[in-house]
């Protein structure tokens, strides 16, 4: 399963599978106090490396998310948030940033042994990267504005762009720090309050950042995190008569679910994001080095659990054969073991959950006639650790093929020409992501223009940017996180008009 080589600790040896961070934060934070729940109910957060018990966390429920809007709508209707300039809100940012840079091993260890995330991974890119989604959108805050328009009669008019609200942001747990902050920081940025409601497997971090936001100086009730389960706490943000807008990164099922509760309540608006199927398609003059690196990153990278894993790979029948045997070659040298482990490159999966359904549809896989080149199998008996697994022969009618797994599980798939490639990856219910691996700029052109997916990787892959707007097509959802996208949709547009009279022009 990987090393385990001991780490130096004070002198002592201490196997990566007993290291396990302090864990400071365990309680609701709601009103810039954190508090245990009303009901005075908690639960289990799981090591995924072991299956054991890491802290019990407050369970908050309905009458906790109550109280974290109320908190919310007195900080956004009263408090001086939504009020300061946006130079003002951008410095508290800065500050919270910098306290998130002073507090990266800890933070990127809360995920670690929460999430099953590798630690070296954490330290280097997750962490850091939050940071600096905050200082982009911190960056952004003062240049918030609208626009004066010209008229067509003797009016003067002009658009303002106001925070929208209270809002909701229920985040995944595949990434609890990026998916926080993806969420959190456009919203503060645009002068919102909000509730956060992380994952209820990986609710750790999300309450340390709760703390470093009190410390940078967000004022009472503007940032409330309220741990919990989905059906209770999730369903009671979607359906709150005084929550103004909700923000869920998750399945298709539950996304559906968000819907129904915001237009029974009060017709708040929703974004959506959902999940993909995400293609990659590999043309004959393509690197075959760089292309199967690509190809095995793209659906090992965080053990597979990432909305945009390439989990279809069609490879141009010219190099399939050989790209079919660097694959598996690969996919046989990938490290798999502990996350604290530096040389480990895939943790186990978030929970016993998802290790038993990602094993069920490799055994589907199986069944349904696939070819199994390589993988398939659990590996242990201690934790939810799966072998990298690459089928070929898969049909179109195939589980494997149309579901998401959210797992180290990949469908190899061969093609003759550019307008099958093109059709092979539009069939699904899913428009995520896709890449394209091609010397030819014309197809590259083509192929990208043709594909229904909101991102579109030429010659790359998990190429996000702050910068960059991030969202899906057709079933995996709406609404752009990332970039100026990102941040106008915490914002609402109010036009203002008044008469002109005796302007020498319109």
């Amino acid at each position: 399963m990987g090393s385990t080589t001991d780490s130096c600790n004070g002198g002592k040896t201490e196997p990566f599978h007993e290291k396990k961070p302090a864990i400071k934060f365990t309680k609701l934070f709601i009103n810039g106090e954190f508090v245990d729940s009303v009901s005075g109910k908690t639960f289990e957060t799981i090591d995924p490396r072991n299956g054991e018990v890491i802290a019990r966390v407050a369970e908050g429920d309905k009458e906790d998310i109550d109280l974290a809007v109320k908190a919310a709508r007195a900080a956004f209707d009263h408090g001086p948030w939504p009020r300061m300039s946006g130079a003002e809100r951008a410095k508290i940012m800065m500050k919270f940033a910098d306290l998130i840079d002073q507090n990266t091993e800890e933070l990127a260890a809360l995920d670690c042994v929460d999430a099953g995330k590798l630690f070296s991974l954490g330290k280097a890119i997750d962490i850091p990267d939050v940071a600096n989604t905050l200082r982009y959108y911190a960056g952004a805050a003062d240049k918030i504005h609208g626009e004066v328009l010209k008229m067509s009669r003797p009016l003067h008019a002009y658009t303002l762009l106001e925070p929208i609200g209270v809002v909701g942001h229920i985040i995944p747990w595949n990434f609890p720090s990026t998916m926080f902050f993806v969420k959190a920081s456009p919203s503060l940025a645009a002068g919102c309050t909000m509730i956060v409601k992380p994952a209820e497997q990986t609710p750790l971090s999300a309450l340390y950042y709760a703390h470093l936001a009190k410390l940078a100086g967000i004022p009472d009730g503007v940032l409330n995190v309220v741990t919990g389960f989905g059906p209770t706490a999730g369903a009671a943000i979607s359906s709150h008569m005084d929550v103004d807008k909700v923000s869920f990164t998750g399945s298709g099922e539950v996304g559906r679910e968000v819907m129904k509760a915001a237009a029974a309540s009060n017709l708040k608006p929703v974004t959506l994001e959902l999940g993909g199927k995400s293609p990659l398609i590999i043309f004959d003059d393509a690197d075959i080095e760089l292309a199967s690196e690509l190809a095995i990153i793209g659906i090992l990278y965080n053990k597979g659990e990432i909305c945009v894993a390439s989990s279809r790979v069609y490879v141009q029948e010219g190099i399939y054969d050989e790209l079919v045997k660097k694959l598996v070659e690969k996919a046989k040298a990938w490290t798999v073991g502990d996350p604290f482990d530096p040389q480990v490159r895939q943790g186990p999966q978030v929970d016993k959950v998802q290790f038993e359904k990602v094993l069920s549809y490799i055994e589907h896989g199986k069944r349904e006639g696939a070819t199994l080149l390589t993988g398939g199998k659990a590996i242990g008996d201690k934790g939810y650790y799966i072998e990298p697994t690459i089928f070929t022969d898969v049909k179109d009618d195939m589980l494997i093929l149309k579901d998401e797994i959210f797992g180290p599980v990949m469908a190899l798939m061969k093609f003759k020409t550019v307008e099958e490639a093109i059709k092979s990856a539009n069939n699904t219910t899913y428009g995520l992501a896709a890449g394209i691996l091609t010397k030819n700029l014309d197809v590259a052109n083509t192929v990208s223009r043709s594909l229904k997916a909101g991102t579109i990787w030429i010659n790359c892959y998990f190429a996000f940017d702050h910068d960059c707007p991030f969202g899906g097509y057709k079933m995996s959802g709406f609404g752009k996180d990332m970039g100026l996208d990102g941040l106008h949709k915490y914002l609402q547009v109010k036009s203002v008009v008044t008469p002109l009279y005796n302007s020498p022009w319109l």
